[in-house]
C-alpha cells in the first residue's frame, strides 16, 4: 500500500529482456539504503518487487501484464520515474489509498502554467470514466492528486510548483502517456452494487467555472 506522496525521482540505468522476463534497473540513492530484496516500491505508480540491490541501484522484474498496462514499456536509459516505498504501519498517511495496481495509461492533452500553478488535462478512457469523481482522488504516475474538472472525455488536475519540481511531471509533454490508478473505494462500491444499477448509472459531470480555477487549494505534497 502506498500514499501517492512521491519520495524521490529515480533514473533508469537499463531495461533488458531475458529469455523469460524483462528486467529494469534504476539509480535511486535516496531510498536504496533503507530497502531489502523482496520489498515493494512504487515505480511511476506501479507496485514492483525489488529483486536485487547494488550500491545505489535497484533491480526489478517486469511482468508482461505490467509492460502492457503501464508506461514502463516506454522507459529508456536516462528516463526518470517517480518512486515511493511501501507505507509503514507507523507512518503518516498524507495522500490517499494507492495500491500500485495501474488501471490504464492515458494521454496528456495539455499542461499549461496558470500563474504559479499548472493545469494538467488528461484523456479519460471511456471504460474507466465511471470511477472518476469531481473532487475525487486519482493517482497519476503514482502521485496522489485531486480531480478539479471532469469532462466527457477528459479530466483536469492542478499541480503546485513543489509537486512539479520534485516529480517527473517536470518533464511531461502533450501526448505523453501517464499511468492512472483510479480510486480503490469506487471499485469496491461498484463490485457491491447490483448489475442493473451499474448498467443504468448516470455519469455526473459538474460544470467548471469559466476561469478554470474551481479546484482544490493544493494537491499532494512530495516528501522531503
Amino acid at each position: 500500500m502506498f500514499t501517492g506522496l512521491i519520495e524521490t525521482v529515480g533514473t533508469v540505468r537499463w531495461i533488458r529482456q531475458t529469455d523469460c522476463s524483462t528486467q529494469l534497473q534504476l539509480s535511486a540513492p535516496v531510498i536504496t539504503a533503507d530497502l531489502r530484496e523482496g520489498d515493494s516500491v512504487s515505480v511511476n505508480g506501479s507496485c514492483l518487487t525489488v529483486t536485487a540491490i547494488r550500491e545505489d541501484g535497484l533491480t526489478f522484474d517486469l511482468l508482461e501484464e505490467t509492460l502492457q498496462r503501464t508506461n514502463l514499456r516506454a522507459l529508456r536509459p536516462g528516463s526518470t520515474v517517480n518512486l515511493e516505498r511501501a507505507l509503514r504501519a507507523d507512518g503518516r498517511f498524507g495522500g490517499h489509498f494507492v495500491q500500485g495496481h495501474i488501471d490504464c495509461t492515458s494521454r496528456v492533452l495539455g499542461f499549461q502554467p496558470n500563474g504559479a500553478d499548472y493545469r494538467l488535462e488528461v484523456e479519460l478512457p471511456k471504460d474507466f470514466a465511471h470511477y472518476a469523481a469531481f473532487k475525487g482522488s486519482i493517482a497519476l504516475n503514482g502521485i496522489s492528486l485531486t480531480i478539479a474538472e471532469l469532462r466527457p472525455a477528459s479530466f483536469v488536475v492542478w499541480i503546485i510548483p513543489h509537486t512539479r519540481r520534485l516529480t517527473n511531471l517536470a518533464e511531461v509533454q502533450p501526448n505523453d502517456l501517464l499511468n492512472i490508478e483510479f480510486d480503490l473505494i469506487a471499485k469496491y462500491i461498484e463490485r457491491m452494487l447490483p448489475p442493473t444499477l451499474i448498467e443504468n448509472r448516470p455519469l455526473l459531470r459538474p460544470e467548471t467555472k469559466k476561469d478554470g480555477r474551481d479546484r482544490p487549494e493544493q494537491d499532494s505534497q512530495v516528501q522531503a
